[in-house]
Parts: C-alpha cells; sequence; structure tokens
C-alpha cells in the first residue's frame, strides 16, 4: 500500500526577469490562458489525490493569500507557510521537515508550466530502483545553458549534473520536481542542515542517487518574457 501524497508548492520568489508583470503580481499568479500559474499546479496535485499542499509565501504574499483564502478556503488540504526572509529551496524543505513524515513528498516550483498530469511521475517514483532517494522530473530544453543539465546512466539515473553552464552535455534538463520518501528527509537533515539552495547545495551530493523521469511534453520556466509568451502559445 502506497503512502498519502504531500506536497510542497514554492511560490514565494519575486519574478524579476519579469517585471514589469511583477511588480504587482505575484510570479505564481501570472496567468496563463485566463488561469493562474499556481492555480494549474493545485489542479495536478488534487488530481493526484494529494492529501495536504503546503505553498510557501513571501513577495507579495498578501495577494497569494488573497487568491488562496478567495477560492480555496473550504480546502482544508491547503496550508501555508509565510518566510519572512527567504530560506531558499533547501531551507524551506528543511523547515518543514516533519510536514512529510509517514508520506511521501514532492517538491516543486509554482513557476513552471506544463500540460503534463503528476501520475506518471509517481508511478516511476514507486518502482525506483531501491538505492535512489529521490526521483527528479526531467524534460529536454532548447535553451541547456539556461538549465541544470543532468547526465544520465543507462538505467535513468543521473550520473553528473551541470547547473548553468555555458556548453553543457545535452540537452536533458532538470524539471525541479522532485519526489521522496522520509529516508531521503531523515538524510538531508542529518547531512546537510544548514543548505539553502537545492540545486547547488543537495543535488551534487545524490550523484547516482536520484532516478528520472522524462517528459516529452511541454516544460516551460515562465522567468521570461519570453517564456511567458511560450507558455501561453500552448494548447492545452
Amino acid at each position: 500500500m502506497h503512502k498519502p501524497i504531500r506536497a510542497l508548492l514554492l511560490a514565494a520568489g519575486f519574478g524579476t526577469r519579469l517585471r514589469p508583470l511583477t511588480l504587482n503580481t505575484p510570479k505564481c499568479l501570472i496567468k496563463i490562458n485566463k488561469k493562474p500559474i499556481l492555480e494549474y499546479w493545485l489542479d495536478k496535485l488534487e488530481e493526484l489525490g494529494s492529501e495536504r499542499i503546503l505553498i510557501n509565501t513571501h513577495y507579495l504574499a498578501e495577494k497569494v493569500n488573497h487568491f488562496l483564502d478567495t477560492n480555496y478556503h473550504q480546502n482544508k488540504k491547503i496550508q501555508k507557510f509565510h518566510e519572512d526572509i527567504l530560506l531558499g529551496t533547501a531551507g524551506t524543505l528543511i523547515a518543514n521537515s516533519e510536514f512529510f513524515i509517514n508520506s511521501t513528498g514532492i517538491m516543486m516550483h509554482s513557476d513552471n508550466f506544463t500540460p503534463m498530469k503528476l501520475k506518471d511521475l509517481v508511478e516511476a517514483h514507486q518502482n525506483r530502483p531501491k538505492h535512489c532517494l529521490i526521483t527528479m522530473l526531467t524534460f529536454s530544453t532548447n535553451n541547456p545553458k539556461s538549465c541544470g543539465i543532468v547526465e544520465l546512466d543507462n538505467n535513468g539515473i543521473v550520473k553528473a549534473f551541470h547547473e548553468k553552464v555555458d556548453n553543457p552535455p545535452g540537452n536533458i534538463a532538470n524539471g525541479a520536481v522532485y519526489i521522496f520518501e522520509n529516508d531521503f528527509i531523515n538524510w538531508l537533515i542529518k547531512n546537510h542542515p544548514s543548505a539553502r539552495d537545492f540545486s547547488l547545495e543537495i543535488l551534487p551530493f545524490l550523484i547516482g542517487k536520484i532516478f528520472t523521469y522524462h517528459t516529452t511534453m511541454s516544460y516551460i520556466d515562465i522567468g521570461t518574457i519570453n517564456a511567458l509568451k511560450e507558455a501561453r502559445s500552448i494548447k492545452i
């Protein structure tokens, strides 16, 4: 029997590259086809049957709170975690480690857009090699130097990781959706209790222990105006 799924949805960023759109609107509430990107992820997690969802806030937190209170006030699954000072991707996960007790955890960024469903990723994680601590979503990118690029062995396990370098070996990118169990949380707290950046301070220590699931669907970081335009052109 599989454990319940609990998700951490990262929604605290400033969205500086999307200015002026993000001067008054947090990046997670930027709309694609008249729907905030945060809502797309909440729909995916609801479809997956997530037991609880934790959303971190910081920049324009009052607007994220208003959106959630207005649209999800009856949804007891959703919790908010406000950060007066940004903790970083790893720091947020560590600060909320108890949230994931006795569950399968998912961490994702609310500023990525994709029409894919999460079910296949979860199934891949459930069938991962036993020595792998996490499962990472990957996708093919047309701009490898702007992404974290992974090299994989024949079993789909990460053997090298290149975070935004000029000439990366390939175009298979880290989608920054991670699935894990309590053994990973225990490892994280024991070995890297003060980490802040997940990509730079955690992933390099997991080489050989990261299983991957590759989506062939569009996967876009809406961090720039051009990327947002591309996301808005996708038919869902």
